[in-house]
């Protein structure tokens, strides 16, 4: 039986992994770090993308050597109107985060196609039967699905498609709502990668992570027919359900005297409960653990649980309008949820992505017309509408 010893063991290379050891790298090269991923290379098959604003300046040097595409303002569309807001957005890819660590990690610290089947705060047993001792075993394989907690799902097939002739979109539009509102609320997503290249993502919020590939495929063919688009390939396909969280226990998904190792990514329920996104905490949780002056296994246990467990205490205006769009909106209607709230200013609403929402948002947010019935939405508060579902099963990445 193999044995090794490292520092810090970071299970999975999948963003909040590769962000947490492209972090030590940068502020503890000391420390020797081994990040163990089951697949060949990083990252595995993603388009990452972010708001400028979800990150703070002072982390800006994390993400800033990944980004490949940069544009200063992004548009939304929907039945009502349409609208251009100046917030940056940016946009990387599994390739750029497989470089990036492969760039800046010391040699020997990436494992590729290496199996974990056991896991400890100190210990990590592979499938050869190796096994590596570690002062530190951080966990950030993603999960598929969060017991105990309820919600809905967003399910979405992505293509990168190159195109005939040029697309003519001069920015990202992050939610185009103006399409048929089917299995829930749908809206289609698209980056301009290049004048002849688009990445359109179909993708709707439904009760079930179940959906057909080859249906949402055909939305993102019929979507370019309609923009008069002449698709001469596909360069690149992805496709998950990521969890919109509307209820649930923290301490009975996460249990406070649970003896496994820390935990990151979304395996710590570092993701925000209604868009999903869980960049902007992975690069926030990454600085916080390099600057951590005990990384030992059981101080770093505590500290990921006290840390996701503040962030869940602090997002509960976020599991309300889940609740509100999964237990008081009809799926037809669900889309007047976003409708309403991308009528704020673009303050608010970058604070809203980031998760950083100040106190007085969310009156600010529910101010006019309600989008939803005021006695549905009442039920929905109180947990008396429409149940949701359990987040027990799904395909979530770290």
């Amino acid at each position: 039986m193999q044995h090794d010893n490292v520092d810090i063991a970071i299970l999975g290379g999948g963003l909040a992994g590769g962000l947490i050891a492209l972090a030590l790298a940068k502020l503890r090269p000391e420390l020797r770090v081994a990040v163990i991923e089951a697949g060949a290379q990083a990252g595995g098959n993603h388009v990452w993308s972010f708001f400028a604003s979800d990150v703070a300046p002072e982390h800006a040097w994390l993400v800033e050597p990944l980004i490949e595409h940069r544009w200063d303002d992004y548009e939304v569309r929907f039945p009502k109107f349409s609208r251009v807001l100046p917030t940056p957005y940016r946009s990387f890819s599994s390739k750029a985060l497989d470089a990036a660590l492969r760039a800046r990690c010391a040699a020997g610290t990436l494992r590729f196609s290496r199996e974990v089947i056991a896991a400890a705060r100190t210990r990590v047993t592979l499938a050869d039967q190796s096994v590596i001792a570690a002062g530190a075993v951080i966990d950030a394989r993603g999960t598929r699905g969060f017991a105990r907690l309820t919600g809905g799902w967003q399910n979405f097939v992505g293509q990168h498609l190159r195109l005939a002739a040029p697309h003519g979109l001069v920015r990202p539009v992050v939610m185009d709502a103006s399409v048929a509102q089917i299995d829930g609320y749908r809206f289609v997503y698209l980056l301009p990668f290049g004048p002849r290249e688009v990445f359109v993502e179909d993708t709707y919020y439904a009760e079930s992570p179940m959906f057909d590939r080859d249906v949402l495929a055909g939305r993102i063919a019929a979507y370019a027919a309609a923009q008069g688009w002449d698709i001469t390939a596909v360069l690149g396909e992805e496709r998950g359900a990521l969890p919109v969280i509307g209820g649930g226990s923290f301490d009975r998904c996460w249990p406070a005297d649970d003896p496994g190792p820390a935990r990151a990514g979304t395996r710590a329920v570092l993701v925000h409960p209604l868009t999903s996104y869980s960049l902007p905490d992975a690069v926030r949780f990454a600085v916080h653990v390099a600057g951590l002056s005990d990384l030992s296994g059981d101080a770093l246990a505590h500290e990921s649980r006290r840390y996701a467990a503040a962030v869940w205490q602090r997002g509960g205006f976020y599991r309300l309008l889940g609740r509100m769009m999964f237990g008081a909106a009809t799926p037809a209607r669900r889309y007047r949820t976003l409708e309403h709230f991308y009528t704020k200013p673009a303050a608010l609403i970058e604070r809203f992505y980031a998760g950083r929402s100040h106190w007085s948002d969310p009156a600010r947010i529910l101010t006019g017309r309600p989008p939803v019935s005021l006695r549905r939405a009442i039920n929905a508060v109180r947990g008396r509408g429409r149940p949701l579902t359990p987040l027990d099963s799904g395909g979530l990445s770290g």
